[in-house]
């Protein structure tokens, strides 16, 4: 049996070659096109959900797991080692982690199981998911996981632009998007998170692949201020030339040790919308 288990709910959105790589364990959330519920990576794809939402001129809505689908998941968790780090999209966005805590109390586990409020989103959780993981590998004691990883949740830089502002702007979880929404055509918003919040940022205008150079060229400077292991692209859909610009202005750095490229699953899209592109990092100066 493993030492500790570290699991993640489905918007850490990392590629199933990269949790098999690590040993890491996802928990779906679940999305609803209208009265039906589907949960993500499961049995619905992000390109299902544009479909939908084209037809019916309506965006999806999002939930967390239910208390018996994650007194399950923590139960299955610890079946396969003495401590369970679990991960969970940041607490002002959602109440998973919060469900999390219940479960774990439910189940009388309290003190084996160790719910991090990420304060991010996507691959933003990725990166801490990541590096609990390595050290879980290495022998750490969850509490000690915690700890490291805690520390190094502010540092972690996830932004994105958006190719729409439709999907965002219904969802309501980003503000300062309502005067933009109507606005001047072709307007990109950079969007960061901050303390677990999205908010805008710098407006890009223009074509998307003008726009997404002009952002990664604007984040150079603390690029190259990152931690050297990975950087991420994560996206919601975008261009293979697109991603391939991205990819190849970062390789030009000649600095991180490893490019990843990742979609978005179908929470973050469900809000972000297609088109969505974001380089996310760890801040290690």
């Amino acid at each position: 049996m493993r030492k500790v288990a570290v699991i993640s709910d489905s918007t850490c959105d990392l590629s199933r070659e990269i949790l098999d790589r690590y040993n890491i364990s996802t928990f779906p959330l679940h999305i609803h096109l209208g009265e039906e519920q589907y949960s993500d990576g499961v049995d619905i794809t992000p390109d299902e959900i544009y479909a939908w939402s084209d037809k019916t001129k309506e965006t999806p809505k999002t939930s967390t797991l239910s208390p018996m689908e994650a007194e399950e998941c923590l139960e299955k968790a610890l079946g396969e080692a003495e401590e369970v780090v679990c991960f969970c999209i940041s607490e002002a966005m959602s109440s998973c982690a919060n469900v999390m805590r219940l479960a774990a109390r439910a189940i009388e586990k309290e003190d084996k199981v160790f719910v991090i409020n990420s304060e991010n989103l996507s691959t933003g959780i990725g990166l801490m998911v990541i590096e609990a993981a390595i050290m879980a590998k290495e022998g750490m004691a969850a509490a000690e996981i915690v700890e490291k990883i805690e520390a190094m949740r502010a540092s972690v830089r996830a932004s994105f632009v958006v190719d729409t502002l439709t999907y965002l702007h219904r969802g309501g979880r980003c503000s300062g998007l309502a005067a933009m929404v109507g606005g001047t055509l072709g307007l990109h918003p950079y969007i960061s998170v901050v303390e677990g919040k999205m908010q805008p940022g710098k407006k890009y205008r223009g074509r998307m692949n003008k726009v997404i150079k002009h952002y990664v060229e604007d984040m150079t400077e603390d690029l190259l201020k990152a931690k050297k292991d990975r950087v991420f692209i994560t996206h919601s859909g975008c261009d293979d030339e697109i991603i391939e610009e991205v990819k190849a202005q970062l390789q030009e750095l000649n600095y991180f040790d490893e490019i990843l490229v990742t979609r978005a699953g179908s929470v973050i899209t469900s809000h972000c919308g297609p088109g969505t592109l974001g380089v996310l990092y760890i801040y290690d100066r």
